[in-house]
Order: C-alpha cells, then structure tokens, then sequence
C-alpha cells in the first residue's frame, strides 16, 4: 500500500466501478479525494462515509465549465490539486452502418472530449503548482476492435494517443501522464454483457486467466502510475487483461 497522506486527487466517473475502486484505495493511502460523477446520490453518501476527507462534486465531463468548476472547488476545499485519475466514460453500441449520430458523438465525447478537458483543467493548475501526475483509463479496445464498438474503440485509442501527447507537451512542467487499458471488468457498465451465459462464456474463451477482472485489480495499476515508484514512466500504456490481448477478441455480433 502507497502512502499517498497529504495528497489530493481528482477521480471522474467515481461513483462506481473502475473509478469507485480508485476513490476507495486512494481514501485508505490517506489522500483527500474529489469524486466528479452525475450520481449525486452516490455522491452525497462518499462525503457522508468519509470524515472529511470527499468532496463530491456533480460534474458532466463533456462540458468545459464543469470541469473547471470541478478544479477550482477541488482547489478551494483542499486547497490544492496533486493527482487525477480521468475515469468516466460510457458506450452506445451500434454497427457502423447503422448507429445514429447520436450515439456516436455521445460516446466519443464522454469517452475522448471528457478525459481531454479534465487533462486540459488538472494540467493547468498542476504546472503552476509543481507538477503532478494524471492517470486515464483507456480501454484494451484501444488496440482490439469490436463488433458494434467502433464509436467506444476509437476513442480509447484516441485516449492512449492523447496520453502519450500529454506526456509529451506537460513533462516540462513535471507532469506525469500515463494510461491503463482495462480488459473486462466486472462492473454495472459491463453487466449486461456477463450477465448472459453465452456472451460471458465467448468472453472466458479469450481470456487466458479464465475470470473478469475485480474493479479493485485496475485501482492497484492506477495507483501505482502516480506513485514514486513510477517516477520515471511517463507516456505508457499499461495493460491490465488478464493476458487477453495476445489471445484475441470474442465475435459479438451472433448475439446481437
């Protein structure tokens, strides 16, 4: 366990899963933590549960006012802004020649605008406090495409290749940027996949540890990229799998 006491981080999407998980390790290392989510509910009741140490704020990441207002409050309340983990996101899924254009630009703009306008906002105020270090959740999708996941691969791809610019233009700054691409996940976004026998089995087929990931076993990876021990890992992508990226993706489309 790092000890990460004195710290202030910014989770997005922290109100369940991958991003709850994150919330969670960094409140037990001891950190004071941001939770940005649309689940006000959820949100009240980390403050309630935390002694202090939470600050949810309502935050729709697409939106630029609210992901400036979601720095500056994090600012004001702890006064300062050391790590972010940029975790929202979502998918409507669809075949190329069918999907709305609704759809499309809905996932691509929580997915990819989202997590560049959190960067854009955390990097502004960390390089004129000392720098920091920013963690966004890509996907395994960033590198292995998927039936009726055009709109949600590509813009996990545009993540990796934003975090590897971030890192590019903000390491002056001494502004850490990685990413980790997730593999499944048992989460409610990912539950109504599981959740049918026959999708769950062509997933288990692909996936040589033979399980979904626990959201807590990407928290780990997330935490350790803005840890001193990553002091010299900047611009990664970090595959967190269960080794399925060098056995190949299930053919989804004869259950759609």
């Amino acid at each position: 366990m790092h000890d990460f006491s004195g710290k202030v981080a910014v989770v997005t999407g922290g109100a369940s899963g991958i991003g709850l998980a994150i919330v969670e390790r960094l409140l037990k290392a001891g950190a004071k933590v941001a939770v940005a989510d649309l689940n006000e509910a959820k949100l009240r009741e980390l403050e309630e549960k935390s002694n202090g140490q939470v600050i949810g704020v309502v935050t729709n990441v697409t939106k630029q006012a609210d992901v400036a207002a979601l720095v500056q409050q994090t600012v004001d309340r702890f006064g300062g802004l050391d790590v972010a983990f940029n975790v929202a996101g979502a998918s409507r899924a669809g075949a190329i020649i069918d999907q709305s254009e609704d759809d499309w630009d809905f996932t691509v703009d929580l997915c990819l605008k989202g997590v560049f306008l959190s960067v854009k906002h955390e990097a502004r105020y960390m390089k004129d406090h000392g720098g920091g270090a920013i963690v966004n959740v890509a996907s395994l999708n960033a590198h292995v495409p998927m039936h009726y996941g055009s709109a949600y691969s590509s813009a996990k791809a545009g993540v990796e290749m934003l975090t590897k610019n971030a890192a590019l233009e903000l390491a002056k700054y001494k502004i850490r940027v990685n990413a980790i691409l997730p593999g499944l996940v048992s989460t409610p976004l990912t539950a109504g996949l599981t959740s049918v026998d026959a999708i769950y089995d062509a997933y288990m087929e692909r996936i040589p540890m033979g399980r979904p990931a626990d959201p807590d076993e990407m928290a780990g990876p997330a935490l350790f990229l803005i840890s001193e021990d990553a002091s010299y890992v900047n611009g990664a992508s970090l595959l967190v799998d269960g080794a399925w990226a060098v056995s190949g993706y299930p053919d989804l489309s004869k259950f759609m």
